[in-house]
């Protein structure tokens, strides 16, 4: 709801101003509602790296527990920045920070390379994609201070093209989880099957029939009915639950990371793709809240926050954050727009960082169960790059950078045994892993053409 629309009684509401302190009993649900609808999403990416690295299940409560302090920790500062000198570090909006899934595919194809073919143990690999995050993050640092510069390489198509590439990618993994991860035909287990399908089901009703809050945090009561349903078919094994602390401090560097210049320009081509994720996110808040854009110290202060935050969680033996698009919908829908609402649901984030039980409730969950909740995830992702190419237009010189985008990124990048042994090594770097070579020629094809055209 714009805020153009509301009553003037809606507009003197302190909920629907950016600052001012509510009543603790109105804010307390509103940013609980935030957490509600993120607290999957937040936790995915780290099960679907660690399934592929083969983390045990104590590192992985240890990266769970990480995720949830540092996204509570970037959100609070979006919403209360800290300037340094004439940069400002956070959006001063209503941004909800959480782990980003635009990682996932390049760091489970490095993981797998690394683990697979190189034989490194999962706790060096987990170190070395940690090291690409850590270091890829000034990128984005670059991106914040230079973005007046920056947009015009960075145009819709380049952003679609890149969204469904990591669509693409991730249906596969989602389909995996969803029938439970089996390595062999042997290993299959119906049980499996069926947790994932009453999830996906369960949350498509929900979806179809439900309003307000429980259609926000719908994948998390999916995932709550598939948990049952586990725990009744004797598929959770509580072990890890009973051996998890209660209470535990996040420390930082439990894995330390790892510089390997060979997979850095990997993501910094994701850093970059990360980043404008946290721009049409920033600029959906301000245009549907404020019926504005959203000016350029916000638009720099939420990519700084972005990659300083994704910093911090490579630090913190975590993932990096981004802007969570489903967070944004809320702010747009509700038009609930103060940052003391968001804020109380930050603080839980925080706090729960300190509880590693909670991280191993999530940690005991089978695979099944999170592929019927992220399946449905994945596939939005391919199909907001799809409306992003859509909006450009299919014109003849756009048609040409896709096709040219999707031919030589997706097609040649998805050939990694014959890069490594055919290409020279300056290609091996662009090529190797397809998110990234389709983010790298569709920037270069998009600026070729378009220099064409402005000379024609």
């Amino acid at each position: 709801m714009a805020r153009s629309s509301r009553s003037q009684g809606d507009r003197n509401d302190l909920l629907y101003q950016l600052d001012g302190r509510p009543p603790l009993g109105k804010a307390l649900p509103l940013g609980l509602q935030h957490i509600l609808a993120m607290f999957t999403g937040n936790l995915a990416p780290i099960f679907v790296l660690t399934g592929v690295l083969g983390v045990t299940p104590a590192d992985r409560v240890i990266m769970i527990q990480c995720a949830m302090f540092v996204s509570g920790l970037t959100t609070f500062v979006q919403l209360y920045p800290i300037r340094i000198g004439k940069f400002r570090i956070g959006a001063r909006l209503p941004i909800v920070m959480g782990t980003a899934f635009a990682f996932v595919p390049t760091m489970q194809a490095i993981g797998e390379n690394l683990v697979g073919n190189e034989g490194l143990a999962p706790n060096v690999a987990l170190s070395i994609v940690l090291g690409g995050c850590l270091f890829g993050g000034f990128v984005e640092i670059l991106m914040g201070i230079f973005i007046k510069y920056l947009k015009r390489f960075f145009p819709p198509l380049v952003v679609g093209s890149v969204l469904i590439t990591i669509g693409i990618k991730l249906l596969s993994t989602g389909a995996n989880y969803f029938i439970g991860s089996p390595k062999t035909p042997e290993e299959f287990n119906p049980i499996n099957l069926f947790l994932g399908f009453s999830v996906f089901l369960t949350i498509i009703l929900i979806n179809k029939y439900a309003k307000g809050v429980l259609k926000a945090s719908s994948i998390l009561v999916g995932i709550i009915v598939g948990y049952i349903l586990a725990i009744v078919t004797n598929m959770v094994n509580f072990s890890t639950i009973a051996n998890a602390d209660w209470i535990s401090i996040p420390m930082p560097l439990y894995f330390k990371p790892i510089l390997r210049w060979d997979i850095l320009i990997s993501f910094i081509a994701l850093y970059i793709v990360s980043g404008l994720e946290t721009i049409g996110n920033t600029s959906g808040i301000t245009i549907a809240a404020f019926d504005r854009d959203a000016t350029p110290e916000e638009t720099s202060g939420a990519l700084l926050a972005d990659a300083v935050g994704s910093q911090v969680a490579a630090v913190f033996n975590t993932l990096p954050n981004t802007a969570f698009g489903q967070n944004a919908g809320i702010v747009a829908m509700t038009g609930i727009v103060n940052r003391f609402c968001i804020a109380t649901g930050a603080a839980i984030l925080v706090l729960a960082g300190f509880f590693p039980k909670i991280g191993a409730v999530f940690s005991a969950m089978p695979n099944s169960v999170l592929g019927g909740a992220v399946i449905t995830v994945f596939a939005m992702i391919l199909l907001n790059g799809i409306k992003m190419i859509a909006k450009a237009g299919f014109n003849d010189i756009n048609n040409l950078i896709v096709g040219i985008t999707f031919g030589l990124g997706y097609g040649v990048g998805n050939l990694p045994a014959a890069i490594k042994s055919r290409f020279p090594v300056f290609l091996q770097y662009i090529f190797q892993e397809p998110v990234a070579a389709v983010c790298i020629v569709s920037i270069i094809a998009s600026l070729l053409f378009r220099t064409f055209q402005e000379e024609a």
